[in-house]
């Protein structure tokens, strides 16, 4: 994703997309943190997701789903994560999230870009 942004625009382009996702992540607040301390939300916290293992977030009480992926060795990455954006059952069988309302493919990119830069 980053080659394309850079052929499309340069890095301009990829600060103004993580940027972007950074607005649209106050909609997931009330559920998700960025503090990877923080205990007792919703969602886990979503701080260093990128690469990370599914399910791997310290504290936080996973569904059978995600424990399942995993035990399978699944890491976060740009696909990854905009496919669960759009239908968190497609990706995650049984995760307990529901999808984002009114987010389009755009949408799920810049908020996919946001969450895999922090």
């Amino acid at each position: 994703m980053l080659a394309v942004l850079v052929l499309a625009g340069g890095e301009g382009a990829l600060a103004d997309e993580v940027q972007r996702g950074e607005v649209l992540f106050r909609s997931c607040r009330s559920c998700h943190s960025l503090d990877p301390g923080q205990q007792g939300m919703a969602g886990p916290s979503l701080d260093g997701l990128a690469g990370r293992l599914l399910g791997s977030a310290w504290g936080f009480d996973y569904s059978p789903g995600f424990r399942a992926a995993r035990t399978q060795g699944l890491r976060w990455d740009a696909e990854r994560l905009k496919a669960y954006l759009g239908d968190p059952d497609s990706v995650v069988p049984g995760g307990w999230m529901s999808p984002p309302g009114g987010l389009g493919e755009a949408d799920r990119a810049a908020l996919a870009a946001f969450l895999l830069s922090r």
